[in-house]
């Protein structure tokens, strides 16, 4: 079944994104703090575009989610002034940080070009026992439905499975210099 999020859910879409996190293959093993990536990457969303998340729900709970900003410039502005600093000071800056802290303190900004045709942003997750049974794609057409005018993601190289759901949708390479940038106008 898919709903709409709802703020008791809020740990398992933590999870989730731990459990799909390292480009699909898990997360856990890599994070001292296992809120950590949930804190950068489905916090941010669910607290200020509660209307854009959606999850799926199967007999044993919760097993993916899709989340969305309509307007990514606004979605990094709100999070650098309302986010970021909390979790700059749980999470300080040192030698050897890994990535998901050094996003925290100097998060990427989006190119302005790329959001002239594709302002929103997204990201989808699966655990394995939800995967091959539509529910991804049905996640992301249910956000797409309350999108306007383009939307983008970002995926990594090596990720090839999420390349080509995301193709599967319609989506297609727009850039590809760190990661692949893959958008659909809608």
């Amino acid at each position: 079944m898919i709903r709409a999020y709802q703020p008791s859910d809020l740990d398992a879409l933590y999870d989730i994104c731990l459990d799909t996190g390292n480009g699909g293959l898990g997360a856990r093993h890599l994070f001292d703090d296992p809120r950590l990536l949930g804190h950068a990457y489905v916090g941010p969303y669910v607290a200020f575009e509660p209307d854009l998340a959606f999850v799926v729900e199967d007999d044993l709970g919760v097993c993916g989610y899709a989340v969305a900003a309509s307007d990514s410039e606004a979605f990094e502005d709100r999070c650098e002034r309302d986010w970021w600093p909390d979790l700059r000071l749980r999470y300080p800056l040192a030698k050897n940080v890994n990535r998901v802290v050094q996003h925290i303190h100097e998060p990427a900004r989006v190119d302005p070009f790329l959001v002239l045709d594709f302002p929103a942003h997204m990201h989808a997750n699966l655990l394995p026992r939800a995967k091959g049974k539509g529910f991804g794609g049905a996640l992301v057409r249910t956000v797409l439905e309350r999108l306007e005018k383009g939307v983008h993601v970002h995926v990594r190289h090596h990720n090839t499975h999420a390349i080509g759901f995301w193709e599967h949708l319609g989506f297609r390479v727009i850039d590809s210099a760190d990661k692949l940038v893959l958008g659909l106008r809608l």
